[in-house]
């Protein structure tokens, strides 16, 4: 399960091309929610000083809701991970906070076993080539008790909920990402039905990360459309 290599390198190649709209277009497509998402999501699974790998991190957006998550206490410190060069590069250049960057995919970490205290992905795990090797290569980076939490698109269990969200990646997210990030770049946006399709249904994600992990707590808003999950090694 995952994307496979092919479909992969024309997904990466559409994001590379979208980078300039990038924000803009996922903030009007989740109609104005993702920022709290990435808030539910690492509430309480980051705490001051934890090692935290932003996996998948484009600009690192997971990133600055750990940090807000801490605010007041010792900032974590962050490692961004991407496979896209000029979105880690657009990260460097917002400035703020500074952070390890990391060029990789998840099948593949560049870190020792048990490095992180938590791992985040904000959108990103659904790109997978191999989802199950992704799974059991952010297991390994963990330290015990570590903390791996998903934020992303979900796919309801029940087929109807299924539909509609399939519904409204396939014929509303080209027409409102068009309107957000213009007629050039906006209909690239369509490829986000393409990665819903190969992505588990909610209840098969659980199953899968309870393959590896010793808990997962699911989250889910928007009729189950959007998801915000922890698993503790």
């Amino acid at each position: 399960m995952g994307l496979g290599r092919e479909y992969w390198r024309e997904v990466v190649g559409i994001l590379g091309e979208v980078i300039p709209v990038y924000d803009r277009v996922n903030s009007w497509i989740s109609l104005g929610r993702d920022a709290g998402h990435r808030a539910r999501g690492v509430r309480g699974r980051v705490g001051p000083g934890d090692a935290v790998l932003d996996a998948g991190s484009g600009f690192g957006n997971m990133s600055g809701a750990a940090r807000e998550a801490c605010a007041g206490g010792r900032p974590p410190r962050i490692t961004m991970c991407d496979p896209l060069l000029p979105m880690l590069r657009r990260a460097a250049a917002r400035g703020g906070p500074p952070a390890a960057l990391s060029c990789g995919v998840f099948e593949f970490m560049p870190f020792r076993d048990g490095r992180f205290d938590a791992v985040l992905c904000g959108y990103s795990l659904r790109d997978a080539i191999d989802l199950r090797g992704a799974i059991s290569e952010l297991h390994r980076v963990l330290g015990e008790g570590g903390r791996l939490v998903i934020v992303d698109l979900g796919k309801p269990d029940g087929a109807l909920a299924r539909a509609g969200v399939s519904a409204y990646l396939r014929y509303a997210v080209p027409l409102l990402a068009s309107a957000a990030g213009g007629r050039r770049l906006g209909p690239k946006f369509a490829a986000l039905h393409g990665t819903f399709r190969r992505w588990p249904t909610n209840g098969r994600l659980e199953a899968m990360l309870l393959e590896r992990f010793s808990s997962v707590e699911f989250e889910t808003d928007l009729l189950g459309g959007a998801i915000m999950v922890a698993a503790r090694k």
